[in-house]
């Protein structure tokens, strides 16, 4: 029976042919009702059912989902009823954080999507995100974040407050066999890279690099070889599948039989939308940045620089 099948919203991505960020804007905004099992959100078949036929037109998009007693209350604050909100990125300090806002803020329901700098930027453009991570490097300028929330977010008021700073640099195999220095090695045709995706931050500081080198990425052996995340990248070239690759310092503690080569502190900042809405969870979230009990849980794990954390660096 459909009632007892259910979805997880990877799934419903594929069976939608729509993206994850699509899914988590669909549930946030009721469309979608779902349910969390341990920290997975699931979906029940009647529910999607139900939604591709309000999509269809078979019945009025105001009436309720099917066997649903209550009207969704996702747009009302967390003081008011369930709320939900999408924090996007891929460090682990983002997993943290979202634990402390449900902990800290009865109702308020924080969804995780694992998407790129950039990607996540859009995302927040389109409506589809609420706390954005990024760490988009501007090789003119040498800033980090500002020139392209500036860019993306126009007409939109925000507000971007330091999560964390860390290091970014390269992995290279074990005793560093091809002795790997910086970005300029990438002049050489003797190796191998393992990429990240368009749109990620370690994907933009190589690019802009690159650039910034008159490097031609389409002549380096393996621009085209992608991997999700830092720990893919680092787990590639430990395995001896590439050279090199760009990531940060904790991943390649992770992985092992990897070396990394530090080039430069990269700052880890996160853009929140100012809605009238969205200001009791702001509050709550810029009083755990800087609490006592979020800093020592990050302060936990090697690598992170917290000397800016909570650090309000731009407001318009």
């Amino acid at each position: 029976m459909s009632s007892d099948i259910s979805y997880t919203t990877e799934e419903l991505a594929r069976l939608l042919k729509i993206s994850k960020l699509k899914v988590y804007d669909l549930i946030k905004k009721g469309e979608l009702p779902s349910y969390r099992v341990g920290k997975q959100m699931r979906v029940d078949a009647d529910d999607l059912e139900a939604y591709k036929l309000r999509s269809k037109g078979g019945i009025a998009a105001s009436a309720e989902p099917a066997g649903r007693s209550e009207p969704a209350s996702s747009s009302h604050s967390f003081v008011n009823g369930p709320r939900t909100i999408v924090v996007t990125g891929q460090d682990v300090s983002l997993d943290i954080l979202a634990k402390h806002l449900e902990r800290d803020c009865p109702g308020l329901r924080p969804l995780r999507a694992y998407s790129g700098s950039l990607d996540s930027l859009i995302a927040m453009y389109r409506g589809e995100a609420d706390i954005v991570s990024t760490h988009l490097l501007d090789g003119d300028s040498g800033q980090y974040n500002l020139p392209y929330i500036r860019k993306l977010l126009i007409g939109s008021p925000f507000l971007v407050v330091n999560l964390l700073s860390r290091s970014a640099g390269l992995y290279v195999q074990k005793g560093n066999p091809l002795a790997i220095r910086g970005w300029d090695d990438f002049k050489r045709s003797d190796l191998r890279l393992v990429n990240r995706e368009i749109g990620s931050g370690a994907r933009v500081l190589l690019d802009e690099q690159l650039r910034l080198r008159d490097i031609q990425g389409n002549q380096i052996n393996g621009y085209s070889n992608e991997q999700s995340n830092h720990l893919g990248v680092a787990a590639q070239v430990a395995a001896g599948g590439a050279d090199v690759g760009v990531g940060i310092e904790k991943a390649a503690s992770i992985v092992g039989n990897v070396e990394f080569i530090p080039l430069i502190q990269e700052r880890y900042d996160l853009v929140l939308l100012k809605k009238p809405e969205n200001s009791p969870w702001i509050e709550a979230l810029l009083r755990i940045l800087t609490s006592d009990a979020f800093q020592r849980e990050l302060g936990a794990i090697s690598g992170y620089d917290l000397s800016l954390t909570g650090q309000i660096l731009m407001e318009t």
